[in-house]
């Protein structure tokens, strides 16, 4: 086993380090995909001293295997699909679309209790780094990466602490800057690469956010 984070802290302030580069930019916005990458997100924003948001985005699993994701959907409608895995399940488009329509009322769910009440910040035209603990599929990422571009953000970039070659292949076709810290070759859950991995609760990413 390669290098292993002690939390999702530890790795926050890993790739902060790593980040240094994005220090100073005009604009700046550190945006988490919750709830796994907001205490890594909230370590970077610190160190980047940049603001810190959430963009909701929800893995559409298969019934059969809900861990395996066949799409990804995000705030503002994005929804990318694993064709792959899509085919190996034999899921119909109808029957995709009331899966998706089940998560997506989950992602309103979480906007409204993760924000407060507070909208979205407006991204158009400014820097943003999206932040998560771990690309495995990259399903999410790229759903999220796909929403941010609708938006017309600036500068794109991704940080993440593990993720495997194939993930980090296709985020950077989508991202401006990439920086991933471990690239296993044999990759496995994410979790395999924290010697602490606990569920994340709602009430912490609130109060990473308000902090």
């Amino acid at each position: 086993m390669e290098h292993r984070f002690r939390d999702r802290r530890d790795a926050g302030q890993a790739l902060a380090r790593a980040l240094a580069g994005w220090r100073g930019v005009p604009g700046l916005q550190v945006l988490a995909l919750p709830r796994g990458g907001v205490p890594v997100a909230a370590e970077v924003a610190t160190a980047l001293d940049a603001p810190l948001d959430v963009l909701v985005v929800r893995k559409v699993g298969w019934p059969a295997q809900p861990e395996v994701a066949l799409a990804a959907i995000a705030s503002g409608g994005a929804m990318v699909t694993n064709p792959h895995v899509l085919a190996v399940a034999g899921v119909e488009p109808d029957e995709l679309e009331a899966l998706a329509a089940a998560e997506r009322r989950e992602l309103e769910r979480r906007e409204r209790a993760y924000r407060g009440g507070r909208p979205p910040l407006d991204v158009a035209g400014r820097p943003v780094l999206v932040v998560d603990d771990g690309l495995a599929t990259g399903a999410t990422m790229l759903a999220a990466l796909s929403a941010l571009r609708a938006l017309d953000v600036g500068k794109l970039g991704v940080a993440v602490p593990v993720g495997s070659p194939e993930s980090v292949r296709r985020c950077r076709e989508l991202a401006d800057e990439v920086t991933c810290l471990l690239t296993p070759r044999d990759f496995g859950a994410v979790g395999a690469y924290y010697d602490l991995f606990p569920q994340v609760a709602d009430e912490e990413v609130r109060h990473l956010l308000s902090r």
